[in-house]
């Protein structure tokens, strides 16, 4: 018997139904997918975390990060793969190495047509959102609410932009002044967009601060904090040239900040930022006791920067709390590199060094990952997509070439995860030349090539290529360049081989730039 019409109907809407409740059932296991609050700063280095050691970590105000720490998982050794900020913070949202993603130092800007992390849970249902320091110079995409910084904000009254106002940064200045202290301000806004979001749709919040940033501002209840304290110093603070450590570069030393803050004491409107605390001179004293004062300082400064931070923290951890949100949400915290407090003699970044290389790093999932644990394996930031893609059940952006490390965080390292990472500072001047290396377990091995080649940005003049090779078990702080040691001619030159082909694995070979060509002829 052929079916009747009635009964063909009757199974369609019978179809129909079961298609619409699986599609239901679909969309509620999907709306319980966790929540991301992704709170990032700008050269919150390791030693002034607290939870990593260091000479600091008795007077770092870090109850919050503490907090964060014991509910959740650190990572010993996370590294970033291009030691400033904009490379990293693109890095970071596509996944992929500067010379995939086209960031390769501060003047560039990333593409808006570019595909990153935040496109890819629009597209796989999540309300995305981004308040605070973009940094990245065009208009943020893959975001369906923005509120940024004007190019790295500033800290008192700084200006915001947003769909309704937006100009590229190298385009102009202008936006909305928000009167008050701008870790404050961000923090504001991310309560306010997370109390008023889609509640059938799960969120990922980027909350970005421009704390630590140059030059450490603080807002007046920070003020007294540290009052007549004397910080301890790092053994290498008076390290003042090459001649016992055999390093192969200058580096960012002390004296050029006791420069900047002595040039804007005498004229605040000439310097491009606000430092606080001025005016400050270091005439008359030797050069230890000037450096010793510089450091001070410096550290004083950057502190209270700091408090301001987990005192923010605390609040959007409060937040979660009383919004019923904590079990389901993860929560990051991380600096998009680290920075030098003094070591060396050193201020600043962007050089392979511990201080500089490593992202102090914190995540909180209770419902996956253990309370109170570390990881030592090796991460990198063009591993955070694929780890927020995971979690999130999307796809990873399109030139990610990253892993997750969800299961790293749950005390199972996958099999054949990395035993050693890349990493690649493109800028050159002659004081931090422009160098790549890598790094395992125990050893490390850079080569500053000392060319710009083509990246914006950098100095014309080439300096000489050199090696530097540094053994983290024997000499963790890096004071000792071992290069020209014999003992380790067979661990060299296994590296050697090993960073060629790392190269060759994340496509960054410069086979298309004969100067490079000719110095890796000559000089590796």
């Amino acid at each position: 018997m052929k079916p009747s019409l009635l009964n063909i109907g009757l199974t369609a809407c019978c179809l129909t139904g079961v298609g619409q409740l699986l599609w239901a059932a679909d969309k509620a296991k999907a709306d319980q997918r966790p929540n991301i609050l992704f709170i990032l700063s700008d050269d919150h280095t390791s030693q002034s975390w607290g939870i990593y050691g260091g000479v600091l970590a008795d007077y770092v105000k870090n109850e919050n990060i503490r907090r964060l720490a014991s509910e959740g998982c650190v990572l010993d050794n996370c590294f970033c793969t291009n030691s400033i900020s904009v490379p990293s913070r693109a890095a970071i949202l596509t996944g992929a190495y500067s010379h995939r993603n086209g960031v390769y130092s501060l003047s560039d800007a990333l593409s808006p047509e570019s595909d990153n992390i935040a496109k890819q849970l629009q597209e796989g249902g999540y309300q995305t959102a981004i308040i605070g320091k973009w940094h990245l110079k065009k208009r943020p995409t893959g975001f369906d609410y923005f509120y940024v910084f004007h190019d790295q904000g500033e800290y008192v009254d700084p200006v915001f932009k947003s769909a309704a106002n937006w100009i590229d940064d190298m385009d102009g200045k202008q936006g909305e002044v928000v009167k008050g202290f701008s870790t404050d301000i961000v923090t504001d806004r991310t309560i306010e967009w997370v109390k008023n979001r889609r509640k059938d749709k799960p969120f990922m919040m980027c909350c970005h601060f421009k704390a630590t940033h140059e030059p450490w501002d603080f807002p007046e209840r920070m003020k007294h904090l540290y009052d007549d304290v004397e910080f301890p110093e790092p053994a290498s603070l008076m390290e003042f040239g090459p001649e016992k450590s055999g390093r192969a570069f200058r580096g960012q030393q002390l004296e050029n900040l006791a420069w900047r803050w002595e040039t804007a004491s005498k004229d605040p409107d000439s310097w491009w930022c606000r430092y606080p605390e001025l005016p400050f001179s270091a005439q008359g004293l030797d050069k230890e006791s000037a450096r010793r004062k510089t450091y001070q300082k410096m550290i004083r400064d950057y502190l209270r920067c700091g408090a301001t931070i987990d005192d923010n923290i605390g609040r959007l951890l409060k937040m979660l709390d009383e919004e019923g949100l904590a079990d389901n949400t993860i929560v990051v915290y991380v600096s998009d590199q680290g920075y030098f407090l003094g070591e060396h003699g050193f201020f600043d970044k962007r050089m392979m060094y511990e201080e500089s290389l490593r992202m102090p790093f914190v995540i909180r999932y209770p419902k996956e990952i253990p309370a109170g644990t570390r990881n030592k394996d090796i991460i990198l930031n063009i591993d955070f997509a694929s780890l927020i893609a995971d979690y999130a059940g999307v796809y990873t952006p399109q030139e990610a070439q990253g892993r997750s490390f969800r299961d790293n965080l749950k005390g199972q390292t996958p099999f054949g995860w990395r035993n050693e990472m890349y990493y690649r500072y493109w800028t050159h001047h002659d004081i931090r030349p422009a160098h790549m290396g890598i790094r395992n377990q125990r050893y490390k091995l850079m080569f500053l090539y000392g060319d710009r080649l083509n990246t914006t940005g950098s100095e014309e003049k080439p300096t000489t290529p050199a090696w530097e090779f540094h053994d983290l078990q024997a000499d963790p702080y890096e004071d000792h360049n071992m290069y020209d040691d014999p003992k380790y001619a067979g661990v060299i030159k296994e590296m050697k081989q090993q960073l060629l082909e790392l190269r060759k694995q994340y496509g960054d070979t410069d086979s298309e730039t004969p100067k490079m060509q000719e110095i890796m002829e000559r000089y590796y």
